[in-house]
């Protein structure tokens, strides 16, 4: 499959070959992501943003507008007519009827593919439920293929919340494009779901589980970590129970490799020491930047095609 008018919708719809395409696109794109071209000029790009948002919603709408393309939308269902009660179904017809493409994040498993079944127009997802967010992973995958020139070969450690993180979920749908081992540090509590257990033994990635960093850090090429998902607990108490059980530090990482990389998808709370941010370690405030060239390419390709 082509990229153009393409949904986004899962990491899973994507194959080596796309990645690779999207990612010699969006090494172009750096050189333009603090300019302005006329590629996209007269489209218009439809944000619909149910849950709170800065890096995925500025970054798009940055890239946009970088393309010479335009943006309009809103930041919380406060701030649309679903507040007073208009239907998912009936916001996504009036949005597709005004923009060229939608990118939607919503709390809801399962809307981001709806809305594509609505929409006339491409729809991008942009987070939906505890299962999808691909743009982040096609983000995350990128800034180490150019951090390392590769994917295929290194050694990827993922800590913290693996069982309600989205972007967990689809960073590792996707590195299953790639030769790659996985160690996957968590308390118990967090560990991923059996879904995504069943997933990667499907694909027969190389992968093993641990209860604490210093197990595997020499080996690692790339830690990265994310955050407790306080907001997708389902229960308060379940939370108290493992917040605050891991924190990466410049001491934590004493015996990584010179090499090691840190990610991070942000927003952070505790889990990262800031004093790390200082260090060769640090990688996640370039992850960040690297998402504006990323989807202006996704958006390129989508809209105008390879």
């Amino acid at each position: 499959m082509g990229w153009l008018n393409r949904d986004v919708i899962s990491a899973l719809d994507f194959n080596r070959e796309d990645l690779v395409t999207l990612f010699n696109e969006a090494r172009e794109m750096e050189k333009y992501a603090r300019s302005r071209l006329n590629i996209l000029e007269g489209k218009i790009m439809a944000t619909a943003f149910f849950e709170p948002s800065t890096r995925t919603r500025l970054s798009f709408e940055t890239a946009m507008i970088r393309l010479g393309g335009h943006v309009l939308g809103f930041g919380s269902v406060e701030a649309s007519s679903m507040a007073k009660g208009e239907s998912l179904g009936d916001t996504i017809r009036m949005l597709d009827s005004y923009s060229d493409v939608i990118v939607i994040r919503h709390s809801l498993e399962g809307a981001a593919k709806y809305a594509a079944e609505i929409a006339t127009v491409p729809v991008i997802n942009a987070g939906d439920g505890t299962q999808n967010h691909p743009t982040q992973a096609m983000l995350d995958a990128y800034t180490i293929w150019r951090e390392f020139e590769r994917i295929d070969g290194l050694t990827i450690g993922v800590l913290g919340d693996l069982r309600y993180a989205r972007v967990v979920v689809s960073l590792i749908q996707l590195l299953s494009n790639f030769n790659v081992k996985l160690r996957l540090i968590s308390p118990e509590l967090l560990r991923p779901r059996r879904e995504l257990v069943d997933f990667m033994n499907s694909r027969g990635m190389s992968y093993s589980m641990h209860s604490n960093l210093s197990e595997v850090l020499g080996e690692l090429d790339v830690l990265y970590v994310v955050r407790i998902q306080r907001e997708r607990f389902p229960d308060p108490v379940e939370y108290e129970r493992v917040r605050g059980s891991f924190r990466v530090t410049p001491e934590t990482l004493a015996g990584a490799k010179d090499t090691l990389i840190v990610l991070h998808p942000l927003p952070r709370v505790d889990e990262v020491d800031h004093r790390l941010d200082s260090t060769k370690y640090a990688r996640y405030f370039r992850q960040s930047a690297l998402g504006v060239p990323l989807r202006m390419a996704l958006l390129k390709l989508i809209l105008k095609g390879e």
